[in-house]
Parts: structure tokens; sequence; C-alpha cells
């Protein structure tokens, strides 16, 4: 069994240790000590890294009692080691950790939900409840929970009997056996956990919920705390910073200019879908009546626009009406139209060759495909040649 030294003390960042026990494990070893600091992977939180003497340890587990710490290098059993945590993620997980018992437990106390799931990433921080939370509800609930930060209140670790546990309230997520271990945020959660977590909530510094979306019949929660909420808030003060400049606003007119870019570019695709329509409509007087099976492509108009050339065409011309909009790069959306043949074999042919897709009706397809210009122009070519002369 090895001693848990973060148990007593869960800010200590060193200390001195004999090596129990070391064994070959795949391409590292892992090596047990008589008693340690790094919190082995448990309880929704990761395994400890840091060093042992000069060797890395990358990870840390517990089976049957023993803590293996995995190590870049071999051991030797019986000597002493210094064991140095890597601090800055340790205490970045004990600040996201005791934010989810206070998160988690202000829903619990006003909703009654459960927390059926905790992940803690060295990115992503996620609960799960099982039950319905609105964002205008998860607003309130990060007030409160800051409120509790801002209070630097204890967090307490207690050990209690099977006595007193029996008539204690506490929040858990399996049935434990043996010693129960009991974090107590006064006024805000009672759980079983063997994590470690900072001493009081003022080391947080600031719990941010950045988003709330359904998940199996309850929601899904993002929490950032600490750290985390500061690199969050620096890389979204540094994207209003770009897009302040970009636009020629203040920061806090940014929603203005967004507001008149907006109008903007609504005016200009209006002025362009006119310009458009007044093009096609030449195009298409200027073609000679039962002209057969004509090809455009036409880069810059809409579909709306297409339809419309389609439509013009088709009243003109015999055979199959072909517009095609878009490029080779980034790939051609289509439109066919006839007023006498079936479209849907060509839409059909020309999909399986050039990895498109699309249907419609006999009279009118439409759907997307991938290819050189001068390429889809043969390949249309010889199918309406083939099939309809």
């Amino acid at each position: 069994m090895t001693e848990r030294l973060y148990n007593e003390d869960s800010h200590r960042k060193e200390f001195r240790a004999v090596v129990a026990a070391c064994e070959k494990a795949k391409d590292s070893w892992r090596v047990s000590l008589d008693r340690t600091a790094f919190f082995p992977e448990g309880g929704g939180q990761g395994g400890d890294s840091g060093f042992l003497n000069d060797v890395e340890i990358f990870d840390t587990h517990e089976k049957d009692g023993v803590v293996w710490h995995y190590a870049r290098g071999p051991l030797e059993p019986g000597t002493e080691v210094t064991g140095r945590l890597d601090w800055r993620k340790r205490f970045s997980r004990m600040q996201q950790h005791t934010g989810e018992h206070i998160v988690s437990g202000l829903v619990h106390a006003r909703f009654g939900y459960r927390n059926v799931g905790f992940h803690l990433g060295d990115q992503d921080v996620t609960l799960d409840f099982d039950g319905p939370i609105s964002r205008e509800e998860l607003a309130q609930i990060e007030a409160a929970a800051n409120e509790a930060v801002f209070a630097n209140l204890p967090v307490q670790i207690s050990y209690p009997s099977r006595e007193e546990l029996a008539s204690l309230s506490y929040r858990s997520k399996i049935e434990i056996e043996g010693q129960v271990r009991i974090v107590t945020i006064p006024g805000v959660d009672v759980c079983a956990c063997c994590a470690p977590h900072v001493e009081r909530t003022g080391e947080i510094g600031l719990i941010k919920l950045t988003g709330v979306q359904s998940h199996r019949g309850g929601v899904r929660v993002n929490l950032l705390a600490g750290d985390r909420a500061l690199a969050d808030y620096r890389e979204k003060e540094g994207s209003v910073r770009a897009v302040s400049i970009l636009l020629s606003a203040k920061e806090n007119r940014i929603p203005e200019a967004v507001e008149r870019l907006k109008q903007e570019a609504y005016d200009l695709r209006g002025q362009l879908m006119r310009l458009n329509q007044a093009r096609i409509r030449e195009m298409a007087a200027s073609v000679p009546e039962g002209s057969e099976n004509p090809v455009y492509f036409e880069p810059d108009l809409d579909m709306d626009t297409c339809r419309e050339f389609v439509n013009l065409l088709t009243a003109r011309c015999r055979g199959i009406v072909c517009v095609f909009t878009g490029g080779s790069e980034n790939g051609w959306r289509y439109i066919f139209g006839s007023r006498t043949e079936d479209t849907r074999p060509l839409c059909r042919a020309l999909n399986g060759r050039f990895q498109g897709k699309g249907g419609g009706k006999p009279e009118m397809v439409q759907g997307s495909l991938a290819g050189g210009q001068e390429e889809i122009r043969a390949a249309v070519k010889d199918f309406l040649e083939k099939d309809f002369f």
C-alpha cells in the first residue's frame, strides 16, 4: 500500500520517498514508492506527472492500493528519490475539479439533478447532468458559483465513520467500499471524492461556464476555472481586438459595425442579383430559337438566378439546358432543365463520373459535382449525343 501524501497536503510539490518496485512496462517503466504526492488517475481527474530525481514521470495510476508512476527510465528499488510534481498542471486540475464541485453542488441544490459524468482533460472540462438547464439558468448558476469563489470558503476534507456517513447527505456517483473521503464546501456542496482540491475556494480565481448542450436526456456543461478561464479570456480578448482593428471600430461598438457590414453585404447581394438577372435575360434573348443542348458555365450566379436562366433557355431551346455555377477548385453546382427530355439520366451519369450528388424531377434536376470545366463540358456533350441524337 502506498502512503498518499496528497490526502494530507494537496499543495505539496516536492517529497522524499523510497523506491519499492520498478517493472518494465512496454516502452517505459512503472515505479512504486513507499509514499507519494503524485495523484493517480481517478474521480474524473488524470494522473499527475513530474519527476523522480531526473527521471520523467508522464502518468500515474493506482492498482490494488499501490500507486504506479510511469517513468521514462528505471529506478533502483531501495533507493531514496526526490519527487517533484508538475505543479502548474496539478494546480490547474485542482482549480477545475474544485470548480466542478461548486457547480455540481449548486445544480443539485437548485434542480435536484445528479452529476452523471465528469471529464477533466488538459483542455476541456465537461459536466453531465441528468436534467435540462437553459442558458439563462446556467448564467445564474455561474454567478452563484463565483460568489462562492469570492467568499473564499474553506474546502474541508473528512473521513466519517460508517455511523456518521449514514446520517450524512452527500453526493456520490458510485457505491464506495471501505473508507469514504468527503469533500465539503460549506453551504455549497458535500461530495465523496478521492482527488486533491484547493484549500480555499478563492484559489480558483474565477469560474466560467462556456456552453451547454443537450446530452443523453440531460445536458453537458463546459467549464473553465482559474488559469484556464484566464487563458480563455485572453484568447477572446485578442480576437475582439483583431476584429476591432479590421472593422475600424471601438471594441464596445463591434456589434453595431458588424450589423452595418451585414446590411451593406445584403444590399450588395441584392444589387448583384439584379445585375445578374438583367444579364441572363440578355444572354437568353441572344440564343437562337431552336438551339440544341446549350451548356453554360457562369461562376458568379446564385442558384435562384441559375434556375431563372434555365427556365428562360428551355423556352427557346430543344434538348437539355445545362447551367453550372462555381468553379473547378471548390466544385460546381448545376441545374439541368428540359421541356421535352428526362434530365435525370444525365444527372446520374455526371454524378457517377464526377463524385456528384443531386436529383429532381424529369423536367429539372440540380446538384453539385467536382471536376474541370472542359472535362465536364465534354462529358455532357458525349452523353447527349449518344442518348438523344
